[in-house]
Formats: C-alpha cells, sequence, structure tokens
C-alpha cells in the first residue's frame, strides 16, 4: 500500500516509517520542514509538506495514498484542549477524502478513553464519550468519520518510552530537576501504563494491514506502573530526593502536570494481543529510565 504518515519525523512515527518500507509499503511521510524533508528521503520516503494547522494541505497528502496513519499530534500540554480541537479537525478533513471507500484511517488516541471508571483497566472495547480529559475529542472525531462511511482504526496510547523520552514523564524528569525533587501524590498508588516506541511501531504497522473499521487496540506493554516507582527512579536517575505531597501541593509543585500526576491510568492490551498477534518485547519503562543519559537530556 501507499500510506501517508503523519508524524513521520517524530518520536513514534520516525519509527513506524522503517516498519512500514520493512513491510513493503510505500510511505508518503509528512513533514514541516526542509531538514525533516531530508531525512525522510534518506529514509526511503516520498516528501509531502503539511501542517495541523492546515487540514486541507494534509488532506492533499492522503489524496495520494491508500492509506492513512495519523501519528502527529502538538504536545504542548500548556495548550491541550485547544490541541485537541486541532487534531480533531484534521481527522474531520481526512474523513471528507476517505469517506465512503475502504482506505483505512488510523489514528490515534490515549488508553485513558477506554476507562470503564475508576481503578478499573482501561479497555479496547469501551469508549467513554463523555470524558473529561480533551482527548476525546479524537476519538469523537473519529466516530463521526466512520459513521459518515469511512474505515477508522483507533491506536490508544499509553506512556511511550525508550531512554530519550517517555511521554508524561518526561515532563516530569524536566520537572524534578527544576524542583530539586522527585514527587509522587499522597501514597503514588495511582497507576500509568507504558510500551516502549519500537514495540508500538509493530503495533501501528499490524493495526494497517489487520485492519478492522471501528477496532481499538491498546499500546501496552506495562498495564499499571505505580508512580512511585516512577518517581524513585528519577530521583536515582536525577540524584535528588523523592518524596510525596499532598492533594492540595499538587497543583503548585506539578503546575500544568498536576491534571495527569495523581490520575490512576491503568489499561489492558489483552484483547490486541490476542487479535492482532502483537507481542510486545522491549524494555520497560523502568529499565529505559535507569538507561537513560540523565546529564545529556539537560541539553
Amino acid at each position: 500500500m501507499r500510506v501517508f504518515l503523519t508524524g513521520a519525523t517524530g518520536f513514534i512515527g520516525s519509527r513506524i516509517l522503517p516498519e512500514l518500507l520493512a513491510a513493503g509499503h510505500q510511505v508518503i511521510g509528512n513533514t514541516r520542514s526542509e531538514s525533516g524533508a531530508r531525512r525522510l528521503e534518506q529514509a526511503g520516503a516520498e516528501v509531502h509538506y503539511g501542517d495541523l494547522g492546515d487540514p486541507a494541505g494534509l488532506v492533499k497528502g492522503a489524496e495520494k495514498a491508500d492509506a492513512v496513519i495519523h501519528t502527529a499530534f502538538d504536545h504542548d500540554f500548556a495548550r491541550y484542549a485547544a490541541n485537541c480541537e486541532k487534531d480533531a479537525r484534521v481527522i474531520a478533513a481526512f474523513g471528507e477524502v476517505l469517506a465512503g471507500s475502504d482506505r483505512p484511517l488510523i489514528i490515534t488516541s490515549a488508553v485513558g478513553m477506554g476507562s470503564p471508571g475508576p481503578g478499573q483497566f482501561a479497555r479496547e472495547d469501551i469508549l467513554d464519550r463523555a470524558h473529561p480529559m480533551p482527548r476525546i475529542e479524537t476519538e469523537l472525531a473519529g466516530l463521526a468519520v466512520g459513521e459518515r462511511g469511512g474505515s477508522v482504526g483507533v491506536v490508544r496510547l499509553s506512556q511511550i518510552h525508550d531512554p530519550v523520552k517517555q511521554g508524561l514523564v518526561s515532563p516530569l524528569i524536566d520537572l524534578a530537576r527544576q524542583m530539586g525533587v522527585s514527587a509522587f501524590v499522597g501514597e503514588g498508588r495511582n497507576r500509568w501504563s507504558a510500551a516502549a516506541v519500537e514495540d508500538v511501531a509493530r503495533l501501528y504497522v499490524r493495526a494497517l494491514e489487520q485492519h478492522e473499521a471501528g477496532a481499538c487496540w491498546h499500546a501496552v506493554a506495562e498495564e499499571a506502573i505505580p508512580m512511585r516507582s516512577i518517581a524513585e527512579a528519577l530521583g536515582a536517575g536525577l540524584n535528588v530526593p523523592v518524596r510525596s505531597v499532598t492533594d492540595k501541593e499538587a497543583g503548585e509543585h506539578f503546575g500544568w502536570l498536576a491534571g495527569f500526576a495523581a490520575l490512576d491510568m491503568p489499561a489492558s492490551s489483552v484483547l490486541t494481543r490476542d487479535r492482532l498477534g502483537w507481542v510486545p518485547t522491549g524494555p520497560t519503562l523502568l529499565e529505559n529510565l535507569a538507561r537513560m543519559n540523565y546529564a545529556a537530556s539537560a541539553h
């Protein structure tokens, strides 16, 4: 297939690209820059210039493709709600091109959207349409495209990591360095799920090749890592003390991260593994945090 890949030079997309090529697909990689274009050409992809703020420009890439994998996202979490609305507009624009065809559109969401309730593991067969987190806009946009005849699948991300970057854990590292302490809220029993980026790249390719319209897949290798364990790993890596903060202190300590720091976000990938045959083999989050060069990450 000819696959239009947004975020093709990004953290996850740059790993998906070689997996697609190795599987025999052609890739049209989206980029905003000349340097990104050079990287895409060197990797063996066709270049398309586009920006999330210009859905019409991205649509021109989709028009040339047999399928779209959409991983691009503006990760400025200080503007999280606005960026999720931007993502929804891009998905809607793709829908205008793909509706009524069997060309797959694989979009990217977050595992929390599949939570059945407090303390329970998120599942692939659940969507909380009233979820308070703004990322629900992504999935609602995907549903709307599906209702218009588009063939939409969803990959929901946990904390995706390698020894350099680790999803929401990366800003926690920056914060711990800045504050001189690695903190968790209360007893730190709230849990986050995670997966190594190499495993996630393989999952996207499987989601494309075994595409099911309306299916959701969970990029989860580890289902429930206690936040205290993550904070302790950061403390060891940065050589700073580790301490608990109260709910009242959390807002002042974590800033915009306070909305995430105390969230309990365990997630299952049982259906994903069973139906796609996906077997994650990469290192754990704590293993990658132990391998991280914390001195280099400060620059």
